[in-house]
């Protein structure tokens, strides 16, 4: 909450923020308690619950659909009602994807209660944790549907593949430009001067 303990003892006192007693006359606060302090509401939370889907490529667009329809028969299952579908495109690296960057902001305006993904790397490859962690000091739940937990060695080769698809990706997406390079006379010129 950003304020000293001695703060907190005064609140106590005075009744600003009431804390729980442990049997040994420790004070405690629950989770509901600074929510409620914050002013976020708990009952009768009518924020937006967000079914959100990547892939890399438009390329992929039938699994694209696939995920889709699996996160909306889990929600249909376990009796949630998506307010929202995104469907985005882009890399799971690209922290500058657009629906992606508003679904953030969606979160710090307080609008949205859960995020329902696939899988953790549908959301962001690297650093989930933390965007978690992050999207809990607004409140928001992440369910993450297939959540499979892997060995610290497995998690490293997944991270080592995650980059090395990427920069292949990125070697052959360079590929499409060669004929290009070599037919212009002005590139040619500047690749030969070493500019």
């Amino acid at each position: 909450m950003g304020v000293s303990v001695k703060t907190l003892q005064r609140w106590d006192r005075e009744e600003i923020l009431k804390a729980h007693r442990t049997p040994t006359d420790r004070r405690y606060y629950t989770y509901d308690q600074y929510l409620q302090f914050k002013g976020i509401q708990t009952e009768n939370d009518v924020r937006d619950v967000v079914i959100y889907a990547r892939v890399s490529t438009r390329n992929q667009k039938d699994d694209l659909h696939n995920q889709v329809e699996f996160l909306k028969q889990f929600c249909n299952a376990k009796g949630v009602i998506v307010n929202q579908c995104i469907e985005d495109f882009g890399s799971g690296l690209n922290y500058d994807r657009k629906k992606w960057n508003r679904l953030l902001e969606e979160v710090m305006e307080n609008k949205i209660r859960t995020i329902v993904i696939s899988n953790k790397d549908r959301f962001v490859r690297f650093g989930y944790d933390w965007f978690e962690r992050f999207c809990e000091k607004f409140n928001t739940k992440i369910i993450v549907v297939n959540n499979e937990t892997f060995s610290p060695s497995e998690e490293l080769v997944q991270d080592i593949v995650s980059i090395l698809d990427v920069f292949t990706y990125r070697l052959y997406g360079l590929r499409k430009y060669k004929k290009q390079i070599r037919e212009d006379d002005d590139i040619v010129k500047e690749l030969q001067n070493g500019n």
